[in-house]
């Protein structure tokens, strides 16, 4: 270690123990090292907030590199660059001088460049008879060649830092983005499930997105952010499951229809007396599947069903079904009692019931036990659905009088 290489500065300007110690590390530089003095000032320009310097201070370490004649910096020849405050302020873009002489005190303290102060406080160079420099005097960028390696990994932790953010910033605008829309669609379209709660959830998660957020900041709302939206991916996945096997018992009703001759009133009885006979009703074997009437037919006997479809529309199975998720919810039925109708009667036919209880829920005292009163008569084959739909649709018929 050179003892001689640590200098103090001029004036009343102290020295840091921190800067002592930095000029005893710049006389270990081993001899022939250098480094492009562009690539270092990059390094230091991505890892200022590390080095807690402003952009200024950077304009100003630019202008010190100007006056340092070679592209490498190398001990070998020199690293000391002496230029006046008003030869700095023109290449610092006309900085003012108190401006200057601040952020020239923030490379010191930051360990970038040291003093080297003459016995004067002025900055100049002593040359030897052949016109080459003796010694200088003014600032040393010893500290960027003594740091050169340090510098390049701090900028690569730097940049890695930036794009995990920007990653995770990506992420979460998209998983953000999903929630968000998974969210109002299932509401728009009345998919089961208590959706005012996850959508508190999500306010209170995105609420908790900082200003200015770090990497750390966001990973851990994306953690509960993704793991909110796989909640609802797997709820409206069992709603899909549900409709899905919807959708495949309608077709297999209709073509268990269209290949009998028989009307699908079959189930109707024939008159009021076998109406009052049980013994001669057509009644259905325990299991079978119970057919799905046209859905015509359905609204036409309960009309009021629609008012509670999307938008106040019902054109399909789909719009009946999430139609009779809202009814059932507001007319007490529970989930249990609804779940197992779907079971046992099918998705149509179960919110097909439930369209015809809305009709008639005047006269029920107990929708959800009428619900499962049903079910258990439909699991024993003593239910059928159309002499229900008939009944409404004879009331909602308006009554006509022919002249004879």
């Amino acid at each position: 270690m050179q003892i001689g290489s640590v200098t103090t500065p001029f004036g009343r300007r102290p020295v840091s123990l921190a800067q002592v110690r930095g000029q005893m590390r710049t006389a270990e530089i081993k001899s022939g090292k250098t480094a492009d003095k562009w690539k270092v000032f990059r390094d230091v320009c991505e890892a200022r907030a590390v080095l807690g310097i402003q952009d200024r201070a950077l304009t100003v370490l630019d202008a010190l590199l100007t006056f340092y004649p070679d592209n490498e910096l190398s001990e070998d020849r020199g690293l000391v660059v002496f230029p006046s405050n008003d030869q700095l302020s023109v290449r610092a873009h006309g900085i003012a001088g108190t401006t200057l002489r601040r952020h020239l005190a923030a490379l010191v303290d930051a360990g970038l460049i040291h003093r080297k102060d003459s016995a004067n406080g002025k900055r100049y160079a002593r040359k030897d008879d052949r016109g080459a420099i003796e010694e200088a005097f003014g600032f040393s960028l010893a500290p960027l060649l003594a740091r050169a390696e340090e510098l390049a990994h701090a900028a690569q932790q730097v940049a890695a830092e930036r794009k995990r953010l920007r990653i995770t910033k990506e992420a979460l605008s998209i998983c953000r983005r999903d929630v968000r829309k998974l969210i109002s669609a299932a509401m728009e379209e009345g998919a089961a499930g208590d959706w005012g709660r996850i959508e508190e959830i999500f306010l209170g998660l995105t609420g908790r997105i900082p200003r200015t957020p770090t990497a750390a900041d966001l990973q851990q709302i994306l953690e509960e952010m993704e793991m909110l939206r796989e909640e609802i991916l797997n709820r409206l996945e069992i709603q899909e499951d549900f409709e899905e096997t919807a959708s495949n018992a309608v077709q297999n009703e209709r073509h268990i229809q269209n290949s009998n001759t028989e009307s699908s009133y079959e189930l109707e009885p024939s008159s009021r007396k076998e109406q009052g006979a049980k013994s001669s009703r057509a009644i259905r074997p325990a299991g079978e599947p119970i057919k799905a009437f046209p859905l015509a037919m359905v609204l036409q006997a309960c009309p009021e069903i629609r008012d509670y479809g999307p938008n106040g529309v019902v054109e399909s199975w789909r719009d009946l079904m999430s139609a009779a998720v809202v009814v059932r919810s507001m007319l007490g039925v529970s989930p249990s009692a609804y779940q197992q109708a779907c079971e046992v009667l099918g998705p149509e036919n179960a919110a097909s019931v439930i369209a015809c209880i809305l009709a008639r829920e005047p006269h029920i005292n107990s929708p959800g036990g009428y619900l499962r009163d049903l079910t258990r008569k439909a699991e024993r084959g003593e239910f059928s659905l159309g002499p229900m739909l008939m009944a409404l649709m004879r009331a909602n018929a308006p009554t006509r009088r022919h002249a004879s």
